[in-house]
């Protein structure tokens, strides 16, 4: 069957089957991009919001801490609605975070979050119940520091959960860039294997045509002599004729080199495309989230350094009514002996003066042992305070490193600006090839013209040839069966 094919239909075959291997590789390189693309978008969109969340909740796990503690000491009603608000936001983001949670070990570290604040939340409702029913604050200190436990243990739920959202998504990291480095693979194979089939078609075509082509060139040759004489009368025409393919020869060579410069530049174009694009999205995503986290947690830290500050000044301002209440005690304390001693000089009628004195006596030595108290109390209080304070400062410093990385991505941006000049010149390179080639093709025409003014000068002589035209029918007819199809396909 293939022995009766024309040359036309076998190269219209080879071309079409290295045509449809292009379509295939290109098709499959799509996908696999696509895919890349995809899980990368997945660990940046899906997975970075969920450690982000558990960050929030941290934050408003310590936003909470710091109303129930301002409430206790000034029983504020501003304090208590913001207790209320802090802990609905973070039974809010425990619900979200749990909707959505990808695996069991997941939902499990979630669940015990939730738990763990809940015991807390429930301390802390005790706490402020009975400072709101009256409780003195020194007298609820001990449950205060009880209720660290559950503090710690929700601190230590919300550590391990952001543990496992950090392997989590390192996990995910390592998993796009290895079906990255598979989809690579699998196009570079794919790639091979195509050039391999087109390599051998080729192989076999040219291989099939040559032996054809001889077969003819063996009959032609043999009637080759009788042409001889005409041939010296047409021999000023071939030489011109000869020039002009050479003409066409050359100018062919530029259009192939000018299109393979095509080629290279579109290459190119669409590696620096592709580029382009995944670095813009992935800069344009991380930086409007890292953006927004930073802005947020830097103002939660000056909220927090303010009231400890404002903290610091009350504290001093109780000291020194304490030092005032402390005085009036060792007054009150030396009155009520004068009163002691008065007392005893007046005889009977002085011993229920006595009793009096002595209970204002007793009652000033309370008040200096409370005063006492109440001046630890608030020591620990500045030194808590203070510790707060350093802790906000390292907290400012972490910000300022996000605010760092936050530059290092607009860096990126730049780099995505470098490489979106780069896409521009290897445009123009196009656009000037693309010149080039017009102005070869329009020399291929002028060659043409010369052929075809060749071919007019040989009419002259073709009279001489027709002797031999029987001779090399059977030729031409060999001929047109091998390219009578040509045109029709």
């Amino acid at each position: 069957m293939l022995e009766s094919w024309t040359v036309g239909r076998r190269l219209a075959v080879g071309f079409a089957v290295v045509t449809l291997l292009t379509i295939v590789a290109s098709f499959a390189g799509i996908v696999a991009l696509r895919l890349v693309v995809a899980d990368k978008d997945a660990v940046i969109t899906v997975d970075w919001e969920r450690r982000l969340a558990v960050e929030e909740m941290r934050v408003k796990r310590e936003q909470r801490a710091k109303a129930v503690r301002s409430y206790l000491i000034t029983k504020h009603d501003k304090f208590a609605k913001e207790i209320i608000k802090y802990r609905d936001e973070m039974i809010s983001a425990e619900t979200r975070l749990r909707d959505s949670s990808v695996s069991p070990d997941e939902r499990k570290l979630i669940d015990v979050v939730i738990r763990a604040n809940a015991d807390m939340q429930a301390a802390w409702d005790a706490l402020v119940a009975e400072r709101k029913s009256g409780v003195p604050l020194e007298s609820m200190i001990d449950v205060f520091e009880k209720n660290q436990d559950y503090v710690k243990a929700l601190n230590d739920a919300l550590s391990a959960l952001a543990t496992w959202e950090d392997k989590h998504l390192q996990a995910n990291s390592q998993g796009a860039s290895a079906a990255s480095a598979k989809a690579q693979w699998a196009l570079g194979i794919l790639a091979l294997l195509a050039a391999s089939l087109a390599g051998t078609i080729s192989w076999r075509l040219s291989r099939n045509l040559v032996q054809r082509v001889g077969r003819v060139i063996q009959d032609v040759q043999s009637s080759s002599a009788e042409l001889q004489a005409a041939a010296t009368q047409q021999s000023s025409s071939s030489q011109q004729l000869a020039a002009t393919t050479s003409e066409v020869s050359t100018t062919m060579r530029e259009l192939l080199a000018t299109s393979r410069q095509i080629a290279e530049s579109a290459q190119r174009v669409v590696q620096i495309a592709q580029e382009t694009g995944a670095a813009a999205r992935a800069g344009d995503s991380t930086g409007q989230r890292a953006n927004q986290s930073i802005v947020a947690i830097r103002e939660q830290v000056d909220v927090i350094v303010g009231h400890m500050l404002d903290l610091g000044r009350k504290s001093q301002q109780i000291g020194s009514m304490l030092d005032l209440i402390n005085e009036l005690a060792e007054q009150t304390n030396i009155l009520s002996i004068n009163a002691t001693i008065e007392a005893a000089g007046a005889g009977e009628h002085g011993k229920r003066f006595a009793v009096v004195a002595d209970e204002v006596r007793r009652l000033a030595d309370r008040v200096a042992g409370s005063s006492r108290e109440i001046r630890k109390l608030v020591e620990e209080i500045q030194e808590a305070s203070n510790t707060t304070v350093m802790a906000t400062e390292d907290g400012r410093k972490a910000v300022d490193a996000g605010g760092k990385q936050f530059t290092d991505v607009l860096s990126s941006f730049e780099k995505i600006g470098q490489r979106v000049g780069v896409t521009t010149e290897a445009a123009r390179e196009i656009e000037l090839s693309t010149k080039q080639q017009s102005t070869a093709v329009e020399q291929v025409n002028v060659a043409i013209n010369n052929v075809a003014q060749a071919a007019k000068e040989t009419e002259s002589s073709t009279g001489q040839t027709l002797a031999t035209a029987a001779q090399l029918a059977t030729v031409s007819e060999r001929l047109a069966r091998l390219i009578r199809h040509r045109e029709e396909l």
